[in-house]
């Protein structure tokens, strides 16, 4: 279920990880900004605020993952025509800078001066929909760890809640900051407190799921939540990356941290599981585990069969098919497995409580997608660069050409072949060319 971190300038960068999933780590870049937003949404317009209350809570989780800023971000117009799904959760919020107490987009663009996130909003809102905003996600710094107190903490997601009015937030704990006593105390307060001073808000907890459950520090994460007196909408486990062999392995991983839940809260079976969630990641993940369709379905029958609070996935950016070969290795741009478009979407429309349309779009350059990071340039037949030469160096933004594809350098770069430096290499490729 993040978050995007510029890239090193002479290393790759570190393969996606969605929470681990989300830390997809690719070049800030709108493709195609999502499709109707050029206004911005006011922090307390009626319009905003009436579309907002009418939206239940079901759609809230259910809402999958979106980063608007990264991964060739599709048309939210779009997907929602094609799935029926209302609500997105957008990713990530961090630290300005990586070391203040200022809330941004994947520590980078500031919420203050941001003005991509409102566009897409509305756009969300203007057809009946809503979104969700995800803090921290794995990799980069988050809040928690630096603006010193739970406080200061609310106080900068405040911030985020009050410039996007939102009605729900998700607070995505896990690695590096989960192991963090200290930020966890800031987190799980600064939760405590957003949910004392906007009622009705609704909050998600999501962290990392291992085949016991979850792991020591996730255990740590609710026994603090269990000392502040704080109970969310939900707690939710991302059971990937980590040995899950298959759907079976899922559903196994939330039978085992329903039991965790009983013995933390004191909470009986059916109470453990109406505050319980899986967030999935679909088609390849880090660890090269593979959950196709037909994983989802199965754990989507049991989330529905044992009335879980929450069921989403990482990510609509991946929830489509790899142009070319289906499987080029981990993409945080699409799933490496067989699909058509918005499949793995439309089973969180499903545990919504609504039924998706028959109709699937005709793939395109935004339902169908290179597994190279967004370049902001859609594939297409184009005029060759140069080409690539073995002894030429080239730096960030040099264009080559090599076996009818043109490429960008993302970075200092020698004698790496552009067609064979894959998703995390130095290269990036721009499309075919003649």
């Amino acid at each position: 279920m993040e978050r995007a971190l510029p890239p090193h300038p002479l290393a790759a960068t570190a393969p996606p990880r969605r929470r681990p999933r989300r830390a997809v780590a690719v070049a800030l870049s709108v493709f195609g900004l999502l499709a109707g937003g050029v206004s911005a949404v006011a922090a307390s317009g009626s319009a905003n605020a009436a579309t907002t209350a009418a939206l239940g809570s079901n759609w809230y989780a259910s809402a999958p993952y979106l980063m608007p800023e990264d991964n060739s971000p599709p048309d939210a117009a779009a997907v929602m025509d094609a799935t029926g799904q209302k609500a997105f959760q957008l990713a990530f919020i961090l630290a300005q800078g990586g070391n203040t107490c200022s809330p941004s987009w994947g520590g980078t663009s500031s919420i203050d001066t941001d003005t991509t996130m409102p566009a897409v909003i509305q756009t969300i809102r203007n057809k009946g929909g809503d979104v969700s905003v995800s803090v921290g996600g794995y990799g980069g710094t988050k809040l928690g760890q630096t603006c010193g107190t739970p406080e200061a903490t609310a106080a900068a997601y405040q911030k985020v809640v009050t410039k996007y009015n939102l009605k729900a937030i998700d607070f995505d704990l896990e690695e590096p900051e989960y192991e963090n006593t200290a930020a966890i105390h800031n987190e799980i307060g600064a939760a405590r407190i957003l949910q004392q001073n906007n009622p009705g808000i609704y909050i998600s907890i999501t962290t990392a799921g291992t085949n016991a459950g979850t792991g020591w520090f996730g255990t740590q994460m609710l026994l603090e939540a269990k000392s502040q007196g704080f109970t969310p909408n939900n707690y939710s486990i991302m059971p990937f990356d980590g040995g899950f062999n298959g759907a079976a392995a899922q559903t196994d991983a939330l039978v085992k941290f329903n039991q965790i839940l009983q013995s933390t809260f004191g909470w009986n079976e059916a109470t453990a599981y109406a505050h319980e969630g899986a967030s999935l990641m679909n088609g390849r993940t880090d660890a090269a585990e593979y959950f196709k369709q037909a994983d989802f379905q199965t754990v989507l029958d049991f989330a529905t069969t044992h009335k879980l609070a929450r069921y989403t996935f990482w990510s609509v950016n991946r929830d489509r098919q790899c142009s070319g070969t289906v499987d080029p290795g981990l993409s945080g741009a699409c799933s490496s497995v067989a699909q058509n478009a918005w499949d793995f979407t439309k089973y969180t429309v499903k545990f919504a409580g609504a039924t998706p349309p028959t109709s699937t779009p005709s793939p395109s350059p935004s339902t169908s997608v290179s597994a190279s990071p967004s370049t902001g340039t859609s594939p297409g037949t184009g005029t060759c660069s140069p080409a690539w030469s073995a002894t030429t160096t080239y730096v960030a933004n040099d264009k080559a050409s090599y076996n009818h594809h043109n490429y960008h350098a993302k970075w200092w770069t020698l004698n790496e072949n552009p067609s064979s430096s894959g998703q995390w290499g130095a290269w990036a490729d721009d499309g075919p060319c003649s």
